[in-house]
């Protein structure tokens, strides 16, 4: 894409010059100038990238959560995944930590990760909201609606072949609907042209840990997805 802007610059700069020359075989308009100028300009001749959402995105100051917050959890991972990983909120560890999933459902999601061949490093994972909550409730719809707009940037800028969505708020939230992740999980659904499938939150599955095996069931349809998607490619 640079490559673009650089040639839409070159041919700008050419054709401007030909026509101060007075060269009558070179027709060319204002209008043309403006136009091609509208062209170098325009941030469209340049993908948005996650350091871009990350720099718009600043010390945010959006919402309440700022306040009790030590850092903003942007996400981590592969900046061109094949699988996006979207889970609630940050907890207390990643807080501290400033990254996603580094506490104890952290460590459950690398081994669910690693049962269907995957690593951390190859993913990328974010969350619905930035910033913890107090004591970890759950985020409210004023939260969320001020952070949804960078997590659909983030969407947009990865690019991914799948969403993995993780718990009750991710999957309502991405799919836009009240129907409870009990009836949702194990079924793929589609955003924005993207292949969803939601599943238990790993912190949920700390709690119940009878339901691993229902998780289990998700993420193998999502891994045959996964292999499926990248034969395609190849």
């Amino acid at each position: 894409m640079h490559d673009l802007q650089d040639m839409i610059h070159e041919v700008r700069r050419y054709l401007a010059s030909m026509k101060g020359l007075g060269l009558d075989r070179v027709v060319l308009s204002d209008a043309s100038l403006r136009i091609l100028s509208r062209w170098e300009d325009d941030r469209s001749g340049r993908a948005e990238t996650l350091e871009d959402i990350q720099k718009d995105l600043g010390e945010c100051r959006r919402c309440k959560l700022h306040e009790g917050r030590r850092h903003i959890v942007f996400g981590k991972g592969n900046p061109r995944a094949r699988l996006l990983v979207v889970g609630e909120g940050p907890g207390f560890e990643e807080d501290v930590k400033g990254r996603p999933f580094v506490g104890p459902a952290g460590q459950l999601l690398t081994r669910i990760l690693k049962a269907i061949h995957l690593s951390r490093e190859e993913v990328y994972i974010c969350n619905i909201i930035k910033c913890r909550p107090p004591r970890n409730r759950n985020p409210e719809p004023e939260e969320i609606a001020q952070c949804l707009p960078f997590l659909k940037r983030q969407i947009a800028a990865i690019r991914p072949a799948l969403i993995l969505a993780l718990g009750t708020f991710a999957a309502q939230t991405l799919l836009e609907t009240r129907e409870p992740i009990s009836r949702l999980r194990g079924r793929f659904f589609t955003y924005e042209g993207v292949g969803l499938m939601p599943t238990y939150h790993p912190a949920y599955l700390l709690r119940n840990p009878d339901k691993k095996r229902d998780t289990w069931a998700d993420v193998q349809k999502l891994q045959a997805a996964y292999e499926k998607s990248r034969s395609r490619e190849n």
